[in-house]
């Protein structure tokens, strides 16, 4: 997919972390490799700490927090909302969907359209592609896009490969029409072959949960973790990033007739440090230009990573001022792509703390 989006802007972004910090230090011990080994993952992957909800707050919850933070604060109102979009690979159940959730718990009007949308580490982009769309039809409402994930609970705190990099946490974001915006340049790309890089066998209808798949094995990597767990095949999806992100990108400039030095921020989606740092080297970018700190501090939220690191990194300059950014999230899918944008003059950017 290529297009061109035009007269839309975000026009807010409200972070949301759970308050539950974890320390790699600590975690050490949950793995059967010797602890020096491990311990080597610090400096090369960039793990510090992570962000986990508690076993009893559920992705719907953070949604509600933002949403009411919101309101309380007067930084939205609710006549001036259309849509309710929520992204998310941890839905509170089957039916009913969080979207609804949130447009009945936080008093919505009945004519303000909910749409779930099951996505990873696109989640972000494949939000803003609907509420763009979505803007073309809804006047001078507005869309609430909420990225959510809760993935901790998906993984086994027995697995070296996978719950280091894990974190939760929540953004709410603004998108609106608007007449003096700069066209958004889009490329999205999938390859479905390759689906199996990042996954979670078990609880869905063609396997169901069962003891079977709640078993915790050694898969033979030395890793403990049940078919009931997210796993990620570390080496396919480096790879994969390295091969296919850079010249996406590429093709972005192309597209959208700008050249790599004249963007200010690229906002990518955070797997680790290390990936990061390559796919950087690849493209030839300032380090100041890329950041790469979001997953040391707070973890891998999937795709709730982009709008984190802009409400993380540039907050008051983003309500201050303007700038041109290359937005770009890969991984499950699998998926990948990016955005040209001007982001700026927001009416808020910050990052909140919750005690989910």
């Amino acid at each position: 997919m290529k297009t061109i989006f035009r007269n839309k802007r975000i026009s807010g972004i409200l972070g949301i972390l759970p308050e539950t910090i974890s320390y790699f230090d600590d975690e050490v011990d949950n793995y059967t490799f010797p602890p020096k080994q491990t311990m080597r993952l610090k400096k090369i992957m960039g793990y510090e700490s992570h962000r986990l909800s508690k076993e009893t707050s559920f992705a719907s919850d953070f949604c509600k927090y933002g949403v009411e933070y919101l309101l309380s604060n007067q930084m939205i109102s609710k006549d001036e909302i259309g849509a309710i979009i929520v992204v998310t690979l941890s839905p509170d159940y089957f039916l009913p969907q969080i979207s609804n959730i949130v447009q009945g718990e936080c008093g919505f009007d009945e004519d303000v359209l909910c749409m779930d949308i099951p996505q990873g580490c696109c989640g972000f982009l494949m939000g803003l592609i609907q509420a763009f769309m979505l803007l073309e039809h809804l006047g001078d409402k507005k869309v609430l896009l909420c990225n959510v994930d809760v993935l901790s609970k998906k993984v086994s705190s027995k697995d070296r490969n996978d719950y280091p990099l894990i974190g939760d946490g929540a953004a709410i974001s603004i998108i609106e029409n608007s007449s003096g915006a700069k066209d958004v340049h889009c490329i999205m790309k999938m390859d479905g072959t390759r689906r199996n890089a990042l996954h979670i066998p078990a609880g869905g209808f063609r396997r169901p949960n069962s003891i079977e798949t709640a078993e915790l094995k050694d898969l033979g990597d030395g890793n403990f973790r049940a078919m009931d767990h997210m796993h990620m095949d570390g080496t396919s999806v480096f790879n994969f990033v390295q091969e296919e992100v850079p010249p996406c990108i590429h093709e972005l400039m192309e597209f959208s007739d700008k050249k790599l030095q004249e963007m200010d921020y690229f906002l990518f989606h955070q797997p680790n440090r290390f990936m990061l740092q390559k796919l950087r080297e690849k493209l030839q970018v300032p380090e100041q230009k890329l950041f790469s700190d979001l997953v040391t501090k707070y973890g891998n939220p999937s795709g709730v990573s982009i709008p984190l690191v802009i409400a993380d990194n540039l907050n008051q300059e983003l309500v201050s001022d303007k700038f041109d950014c290359v937005l770009s999230a890969f991984g499950s899918g699998l998926a990948w792509g990016a955005m040209t944008m001007e982001l700026g003059e927001l009416r808020f950017c910050q990052m909140i703390e919750s005690n989910l």
